[in-house]
């Protein structure tokens, strides 16, 4: 960085020396000081490719969306003959939820690059996405196959942590950025589908399993079994444990547990369920309208809905992918105030940690979704959930969320439940997907900062005392 600073001094017009500073930045995670310098590179050089995807990179990964748009889409405009372009751009695209503009840059980028591994990659999470399973898996064994292994960088100065990271290309993983912070922990990520048993496992401390979706990878989970009987580290969210956590699966293990209220759950065929005999179908499930009806491996609302009669079943399983849906009693989650509620605990080294607690007008309650940032109201009954949840949630149900804990035996996942007029848990999901949604800097949500500390500080200390233990054990 010297060498580059002084170089600067005597050439200020040296685009190569500002941009391999401003690369530097950008690894070292100085936002401002990378910015600087792709704002001069970018005020010398408008079109150059490097700085617009760089930059685009650097401000995508800070969280500004709409910023890594504007300058994905010139470096697309300006070189649209550069397949990586239209990857980045295509990436950001599927993220923000623009699917058919997605596909198009993926395209593009195949034909530029029919062995693009990145293209291929994208556009099998984007068929994905839309149901088409077997186009999905015909791109990922072109994106994965051979390239499983992926070493990310490390911006630490002293020894890390050696993590191998268990991941899924069917999606479905744990969010970890926030988690591995590349300052401590030196990471490789292994795609477990593509797996090849033939290569050495590279050296780690802790095996960190992120594969949370047992509904959706169960190829991946199966893999990642495989994978750890090939290491005698530490392990954090084994895939025997995760396995058992399917929506249907934790159903039928809780059922009867006290202070604990699990709905009625059917998965059936989707053509049975938009065909005639779906009156019939849904009746001998034990079903009656109202009820929820799912496609198993989204989240955040996606293909879920509540369906009033016949016409909305029908309705829904013509648009809704894959082979099978789920059918799901809606327990009524409504408080006084006849508000929705969804609180969410997380599970860390099998402790519990208050999240949050969202209240909402819509039965489908998710806390970027909700009433929250328009209520004080409501961020006050937020608060004392996070700061007293044992007299928030009363002692039957700790207890039953106790109980759904020990049912789970996970070092790290999460509960999405409401309490009824008895103070049972009515859960709704329980497993290891659970995500934490950055903090903005707004003073409003200052309340929840010492809860997410909480939850942060405890993966932390994990994950430290897991590789400890380990090298204790061997006499390290």
């Amino acid at each position: 960085m010297r060498e580059l600073d002084f170089e600067l001094e005597k050439k200020p017009d040296s685009l190569h020396a500002r941009f391999e500073r401003a690369s530097l930045f950008r690894e070292q995670g100085q936002f401002e000081e990378a910015k600087a310098d792709y704002l001069e590179l970018l005020r010398r050089s408008p079109t150059d490719f490097g700085a617009l995807n760089d930059f685009g990179t650097l401000v995508l990964n800070a969280g500004y969306k709409e910023a890594a748009r504007s300058l994905f889409s010139e470096a697309v405009r300006h070189h649209p003959d550069n397949p990586a372009g239209h990857v980045n751009l295509g990436n950001l695209l599927f993220l923000l939820g623009e699917q058919q503009q997605a596909r198009l840059h993926f395209e593009s980028a195949l034909r530029l690059d029919p062995d693009h591994i990145h293209a291929h990659r994208g556009m099998g999470n984007l068929l994905a996405e839309t149901g088409d399973n077997a186009g999905a898996r015909r791109h990922r064994d072109k994106g994965f196959k051979g390239h499983s292994l992926t070493a990310l960088p490390y911006r630490g100065d002293g020894p890390a942590i050696a993590v191998l990271l268990l991941v899924s290309a069917a999606g479905g993983n744990i969010p970890t950025t926030s988690i591995l912070d590349d300052r401590h922990f030196r990471t490789t990520v292994l795609v477990t589908e593509y797996d090849d048993p033939k290569v050495p496992l590279p050296q780690h401390d802790l095996v960190f399993n992120s594969i949370g979706d047992a509904d959706l990878c169960r190829e991946g989970l199966e893999s990642a079994c495989a994978v750890l009987a090939r290491t005698r580290q530490p392990v954090i969210n084994h895939p025997h444990a995760v396995l058992k956590t399917g929506r249907a699966a934790n159903v039928e293990r809780l059922r009867g547990s006290p202070g604990v209220v699990v709905p009625r759950m059917a998965t059936l065929p989707r053509r049975v369920l938009a065909s005639s005999e779906a009156a019939a179908v849904v009746a001998g499930a034990g079903f009656s309208f109202p009820f929820l009806i799912r496609a198993l491996g989204f989240h955040t609302g996606i293909f879920f809905e509540r369906v009033e009669n016949l016409e909305d079943l029908k309705s829904a399983a013509a648009k809704f992918p894959g082979d099978d849906l789920c059918l799901i009693e809606q327990l009524d989650a409504r408080d006084s105030d006849g508000y929705f509620r969804k609180c969410r605990v997380m599970i860390i080294d099998r402790k519990i940690y208050p999240l949050h607690l969202a209240i909402s007008r819509n039965w489908k309650v998710h806390y970027f979704r909700a009433d929250m940032a328009q209520s004080a109201e409501h961020r006050a009954k937020d608060a004392a959930f996070l700061t007293d949840i044992d007299n928030f949630v009363g002692a039957r149900g700790m207890a039953g969320l106790q109980r759904i804990n020990a049912a789970l035996d996970l070092d790290y996942g999460g509960i999405d439940f409401a309490i009824n007029a008895d103070g049972d848990i009515l859960l709704f999901e329980a497993n290891a997907t659970m995500v934490m949604v950055p903090l903005t800097n707004d003073t409003k949500w200052d309340y929840r900062r010492p809860a997410f500390d909480n939850v942060f500080t405890a993966i932390g200390s994990m994950l430290q005392q897991r590789s400890r233990a380990f090298d204790r054990r061997i006499g390290a």
